[in-house]
């Protein structure tokens, strides 16, 4: 059964122009927490010399004078597309990985003529008729020629977003079409090394001697030339392996010197993680909370602390608790802070607790469970915040800056465009 990988072409500027289509087909740029620097842009934007990781202060006015749009990450928006995306593909084939936000692996059996095109074009129509959303897929026998198939089926223009490779008969053709550095699994100082040693593209490297190549990367590297053979060395995981840790972080708009406003901050992040692991059913062992200073201040302050917990919880009161009562150990008034952050760790699942025999903490019960459950739905379905805790603060200052945010049209009623005929 061959292997497949689809994902979304320019997944953030897709998905912004799915829900706004008079920006579709103009150069568009995303930009990080506190509008600061490129994360994401349109074909478009990247033809017009739009570089990644830009500080947009510094290219303002080279966006301003190709007419670029201009959007605040809205990463809500994205990981609800992602999951509609995820349940159409899951719907057309057999198996899936989940392999990022924007990409899946699949398997899906060949029909009797071993020709996937149709069921590849028809999942390509589905997906942009329902999302508005392009796709490539790319079809081989193992993950990593998935892989280049997928960055072949982007780059041939005519493929039309489709490429397979099991069923060329002159597989070397395309592989040499593929740089060694466009390989999946290879990073910068593999690709120099081989780069070094006469190897500049995905043929050679498939063909170099196995041991020389064993000698430099071990078994890591004879599994990718395995791979690239047609020989399936990297497992697919149909179900996620789960986290060992969950953090929430993020660069303030300001730089604060209260503990107040610390406090806030961490009360903030410390109730989003626990979100997350009643998401997944986990519970955490431990908890950590960090702060700095800007990197570039003469005087750089990094502090962080750690407390673990009696019994693992994803309770958030529990872990409100536990996070405040780290912030004192951590703030240090003659220092400006930019970045505060919350890490649970030692994840567990939630379906098994291990008691403690010396623990003064009493079981959370059925009502305290119930709360939380539906201050969580009541989040989930009418908006984050719709329901909060007084330990976030009324008036916060130092929330991110996202001057240009999209709406959140797929998951706020009050921002679903409203037309009439």
């Amino acid at each position: 059964m061959p292997i497949a990988l689809v994902d979304s072409n320019n997944f953030y500027a897709a998905c912004e122009q799915s829900i706004d289509p008079s920006i579709a087909n103009r150069p568009l740029v995303i930009l990080s927490n506190n509008d600061g620097c490129v994360i994401a842009r349109s074909a478009e934007a990247r033809a017009m010399g739009v570089s990644m990781g830009q500080p947009y202060f510094k290219i303002r006015h080279q966006l301003e004078r190709i007419g670029a749009e201009i959007r605040s990450s809205n990463y809500t928006l994205y990981a609800d597309m992602s999951q509609r995306l995820m349940s159409i593909i899951e719907a057309n084939c057999e198996e899936i990985e989940a392999y990022s936000i924007d990409e899946a692996f699949v398997k899906i059996s060949r029909p009797s003529n071993d020709i996937l095109m149709t069921w590849a074009r028809r999942l390509r129509e589905i997906t942009y008729q329902r999302l508005s959303l392009p796709i490539a897929i790319g079809i081989g026998e193992s993950k990593s020629q998935a892989k280049l198939a997928n960055h072949l089926a982007k780059t041939i223009t005519s493929c039309s977003g489709i490429f397979d490779l099991g069923i060329e008969n002159d597989q070397d053709y395309f592989l040499k079409q593929v740089e060694v550095r466009n390989v999946w699994g290879v990073g910068p100082k593999f690709a120099h090394w081989c780069h070094i040693h006469g190897i500049h593209n995905a043929l050679q490297l498939r063909d170099m001697p196995s041991n020389k190549l064993k000698k430099k990367f071990g078994v890591k590297g004879i599994r990718l030339q395995d791979e690239l053979k047609g020989h399936r060395c990297i497992n697919f995981l149909s179900q996620a392996i789960p986290k060992k840790e969950a953090c929430v972080s993020n660069s303030l708009s300001r730089p604060i010197d209260s503990i107040g406003e610390l406090r806030e901050i961490i009360a903030t992040h410390t109730i989003r993680a626990s979100e997350k692991l009643r998401e997944h059913n986990q519970n955490a062992t431990s908890i950590t909370i960090f702060v700095r200073t800007s990197f570039y201040t003469p005087n750089f302050y990094s502090q962080s602390a750690t407390q673990r917990l009696e019994l693992p919880s994803n309770d958030t009161r529990v872990l409100l608790r536990a996070a405040l009562s780290l912030t004192t150990k951590v703030f240090h008034p003659n220092y400006l802070l930019i970045k505060a952050g919350v890490i649970m760790q030692k994840l567990l699942s939630a379906d098994y607790l291990q008691l403690n025999l010396l623990s003064t903490n009493e079981l959370k019960g059925s009502k305290d469970e119930s709360l939380i459950k539906a201050i969580d739905n009541l989040n989930k379905r009418y908006g984050r915040d719709t329901v909060y805790w007084a330990a976030c603060g009324i008036n916060r200052k130092w929330k991110i800056r996202r001057s240009y945010l999209s709406a959140l049209a797929t998951t706020r009623l009050s921002d679903i465009p409203i037309v009439r005929a």
